[in-house]
C-alpha cells in the first residue's frame, strides 16, 4: 500500500490511455493457467476493504477476473460478473485491476458512476495479476480452495456462468482451458525479466531493506520468533517472506498509507516489495564474495533493553501468576507513585514481561492512591503496550502533564499460553524539564452497546465524537478482539465534506499499535470523527477456532461488548490538543464537555445529533453502565423527548441525567480495552 500512487497526471491520463489499449484488439492466445495454484495475497478495494485470498476457505470457488477502467469490455464483464455473484452469494467474486495507470480514486469513481459494487482490487504494484498469469482484460479463472486454491476454469468472462456450473455440481467442466480471449491486452513491466531478478543484490538491495523494515523486530532481543543474523536464515525462511509480504503480513504496519502518510511507516514501498519478492523468486541468490564478511553478520546488533535511551523512572508493575489456562480477568494494579513533584511527560516505553502472554497493558494517573490497591478509572493517560507498540513519544512541544504524589495505575489483560508463568511488566518515563506550548490530550471512540449477530461476514458497527473547539490531531490507534476485520476513521467536516484519517484495510488482532500522522490534522469546531468497524462473526474466521473452548466462542453466538478477546469492542484512541489550549492556559471545560457528549455520540449510529428507540440497545455490557443507561432512557422516552420530535438531544439527555444524579456520560472508562 502506498501514498497517492500516481499523482494527477497519471490519473488524468488513465481513461484516455485505457481507451486507447481497448482499440488493440488480442493478437496471441492467453497464456495456459489450468492446473496452476494461486499464491496468497491481500489487496485492497475501490471501498477501502482488504480482500485476503486464502481467508475463505469455506466458499466452494473463487472467480477472479481482469480489469481496466475505461475498457468497454472490462465493464461488460464486471456486469456480468456482478449479477453472477449475485445470484451466487456462497461464492467469491473479484475483479483485479492491474493497470498501472489506474489508481484507487479511478477505480472507485468509475465503480460509482458505472453502479459496480462488486470488489475491483488495486494491484498497484502488478504483481498478483502477473502472477497469476493474465494476458487480457476481462480474462476469467475459478479458483477450487479445497485443491490448495489451483485454478480449474480459465477463459473469458463471459463462459464463467456455465462453466461454473458444471463446477458446482460436481461434474467436469467441458472446456476448462480457453486460451483464444478477445479484449484489451495487458502490460505488466516486470514480466518476462527473470534472468533480471538473479541479479538482484542480496548485499547491496536486499540487505538495506531489511535492516530498514525487518531487523528491529527480527533480531536479538526483538519480538520476532526468528533473527536475521546471517544470509543462511533468511534464505532459510524466504519462502515464508514471500508469502507474508504479499499476504501483507509484514511488516506489521496495517494503516493504509493510501490516505495519509505517517511517521515510522513500516509498509514496504513498492521498488522494496518488488526486490525481496523477485528475490525470493530467482532463488533468493547470495552475492557475497568469498572471504567477505555477511552484511548482517556486520550490522544486526542486540536490540537495546530500553530503545529511547534509559528513562528518567522506571516503575515495576505489580507481578501477577498466569495460569497456564483459562479466563483471567482484567488486572487493575495501582503503586503509589515515587514523583514528590509534577512532571511533564514527553514519552512512555512498556516492557512487558512476557510479550506471548500480556496482550495489552494501560497505564494512567490516579489522585489517591487506592485502599485495595487496584484502580481504573483514571483522567491521564501515560500510555499503553499491546505488542509492535512499545512506545509512545509526543510531538515536539506537546506533553502531558503527571501530578506529584497520588497513584499509577495499570491495566493488565493477560492471556494463558498453555504454561503457567508470572508476569514482571515494567514501565519507562520520559520527562521534560521544561512546560511544554502544547497539552496532549486523549479521548476515546467507543460503543459499548454494540451487538454483533451470528454467522456475519462483515457486519458494521460505528461510533463517533464531535469536537466542540478546534483541535489538532496527531495520532489515533484501533482497538477490537477477536473478530475485528477492518477499521476507517472519517472525519466529517461542518460543511458536509468527508476525509478519511485512517484506513485499515485488514485489522490483525496480533499487531495493535499507534499510528502518528506525519504532518498535524487541523480539525474545526463541530467536526465529527466518526470510527467504523467491520467484524467477521463467521465461520471463515479461524481466530474463533480455539481449543479451549471457554477462551473462544464460535460463528453462532451472538456478540456484544467485553473485556475478554472472545467478547468484543468498538474503541479508537485519538491523540490530540485543543488549538487555543497552553500549559498556562488549560481548557479543562473543553475536555469535560467532549467527555459528557459521547453519552449521545456512542450510539448515534445515523449520526444525526439525536439517539431514536432504535439506537438504544440493552445488550451491552452493564459493567460499563451502558445498557442499564439505555434502559433507563428507553424506558422514560417519551417524558426525556421533551420536543416530541422522536429523538433525544444532547440537551434533552443533559437534563435526564441531572435527575437520574449521573454526572454525564455512561462512566468515565474511557481506556478500557
Amino acid at each position: 500500500m502506498t501514498y497517492n500512487k500516481k499523482l494527477g497526471a497519471l490519473a488524468l491520463l488513465a481513461s484516455a490511455s485505457a481507451i486507447i489499449l481497448a482499440a488493440c484488439s488480442s493478437e496471441a492466445p492467453a497464456a495456459k493457467l489450468v492446473g496452476s495454484k494461486v499464491d496468497d495475497y491481500m489487496l485492497v478495494d475501490q471501498t477501502g476493504m482488504g480482500h485476503i485470498l486464502k481467508y475463505d476457505t469455506i466458499t466452494p470457488a473463487v472467480v477472479l477476473v481482469s480489469h481496466i477502467n475505461g475498457d468497454a469490455g472490462s465493464l461488460k464483464a464486471a456486469k456480468a460478473i456482478q449479477d453472477l455473484a449475485a445470484k451466487n452469494p456462497n461464492i467469491v467474486f473479484q475483479m483485479i485491476n492491474s493497470a498501472d495507470a489506474d489508481t484507487r480514486e479511478t477505480i472507485a469513481a468509475e465503480a460509482t458512476k458505472e453502479g459496480l459494487t462488486i470488489p475491483i482490487l488495486d494491484d498497484e504494484f502488478q504483481m498478483i495479476g502477473d502472477a497469476l498469469g493474465f494476458t487480457y482484460a476481462g480474462e476469467a479463472v475459478i479458483v477450487d480452495p479445497k485443491k490448495n486454491f489451483e485454478i480449474v476454469y480459465h477463459g473469458p468472462a463471459d463462459t464463467v456462468e456455465a462453466a461454473l456450473a458444471e463446477f458446482a455440481a460436481g461434474k467436469p467442466i467441458t472446456k476448462a482451458e480457453v486460451t483464444d480471449i478477445k479484449g484489451t491486452k495487458l502490460v505488466f513491466a516486470d514480466r518476462g525479466k527473470k534472468a533480471e531478478f538473479a541479479k538482484i543484490s542480496y548485499t547491496k538491495d536486499v540487505v538495506p531493506i531489511l535492516m530498514n523494515k525487518c531487523v528491529d523486530c527480527h533480531q536479538p532481543g526483538g519480538i520476532a520468533p526468528w533473527q536475521m543474523t546471517n544470509y543462511q536464515m533468511v534464505k532459510q525462511f524466504s519462502p515464508m517472506m514471500r508469502e507474508a509480504i504479499r499476504r501483507d503480513r509484514m511488516p506489521p504496519f496495517d494503516a493504509d498509507t493510501h490516505y495519509r502518510a505517517f511517521l515510522k511507516d513500516e509498509n514496504l514501498t513498492a521498488a522494496e516489495t518488488k526486490t525481496l519478492v523477485h528475490w525470493i523468486d530467482a532463488g533468493s541468490p547470495s552475492d557475497i564474495a568469498e572471504g567477505a564478511v555477511d552484511p548482517l553478520v556486520q550490522q544486526v546488533t542486540e536490540r537495546a533493553e530500553w530503545p529511547l535511551g534509559k528513562p528518567d523512572l522506571v516503575v515495576d508493575i505489580p507481578s501477577y501468576d498466569v495460569p497456564a489456562a483459562g479466563v483471567v480477568d482484567y488486572q487493575m494494579p495501582a503503586v503509589k507513585s515515587p514523583l514528590t513533584e509534577g512532571k511533564w511527560l514527553k514519552s512512555a516505553t512498556f516492557k512487558a514481561g512476557n510479550r506471548q502472554g500480556v496482550h495489552h497493558i494501560l497505564a494512567g494517573y490516579l489522585k489517591e492512591m487506592p485502599k485495595n490497591g487496584r484502580g481504573f478509572d483514571w483522567k491521564i493517560s501515560l500510555g499503553g503496550y499491546a505488542v509492535g507498540a512499545e512506545s509512545q513519544t509526543a510531538p515536539d512541544n506537546w506533553a502531558t502533564w503527571v501530578p506529584p504524589g497520588g497513584a499509577l495505575s495499570f491495566q493488565m489483560h493477560y492471556t494463558p499460553t498453555g504454561t503457567a508463568f508470572t508476569d514482571h511488566s515494567k514501565i519507562g518515563l520520559y520527562f521534560q524539564d521544561k512546560a511544554p506550548e502544547m497539552m496532549k490530550r486523549q479521548m476515546i471512540i467507543a460503543d459499548p452497546s454494540i451487538e454483533i449477530a451470528p454467522n456475519q461476514a462483515r457486519w458494521h458497527e460505528t461510533a463517533y465524537i464531535q469536537f466542540p473547539a478546534d483541535v489538532q490531531l496527531y495520532a489515533t490507534q484501533v482497538h477490537a478482539h477477536y473478530r475485528g476485520y477492518a477499521s476507517k476513521l472519517t472525519a466529517i467536516y461542518p460543511d458536509g465534506k468527508e476525509e478519511i484519517l485512517l484506513n485499515m484495510p485488514h485489522y490483525d488482532f496480533n499487531w495493535q499499535r499507534e499510528y502518528t500522522f506525519k504532518d498535524l490534522i487541523d480539525l474545526p469546531a463541530g467536526t465529527k470523527l466518526v470510527a467504523d468497524y467491520w467484524y467477521d462473526n463467521s465461520k471463515n474466521n479461524k481466530a474463533l477456532l480455539g481449543s479451549n473452548t471457554k477462551d473462544r466462542t464460535n460463528a453462532d453466538s451472538e456478540v456484544v461488548w467485553g473485556d475478554q478477546s472472545f467478547e468484543e469492542m468498538l474503541f479508537t484512541a485519538v491523540q490530540y490538543r485543543w488549538k487555543d489550549e497552553t500549559a498556562a492556559k488549560p481548557r479543562e471545560d473543553l475536555q469535560a464537555q467532549l467527555e459528557q457528549s459521547i453519552v449521545l455520540t456512542m450510539a448515534d449510529d445515523n449520526r444525526d445529533g439525536k439517539l431514536q428507540e432504535s439506537e438504544l440497545r440493552l445488550k451491552g455490557s452493564e459493567e460499563e453502565g451502558v445498557s442499564g443507561l439505555h434502559k433507563a432512557f428507553k424506558a422514560n422516552f417519551a417524558a426525556i423527548d421533551a420536543d416530541k420530535d422522536g429523538g433525544l438531544s444532547m440537551q434533552e439527555l443533559g437534563v435526564a441525567l441531572k435527575q437520574m444524579g449521573a454526572s454525564g456520560g455512561p462512566g468515565g472508562r474511557r481506556d478500557r480495552t
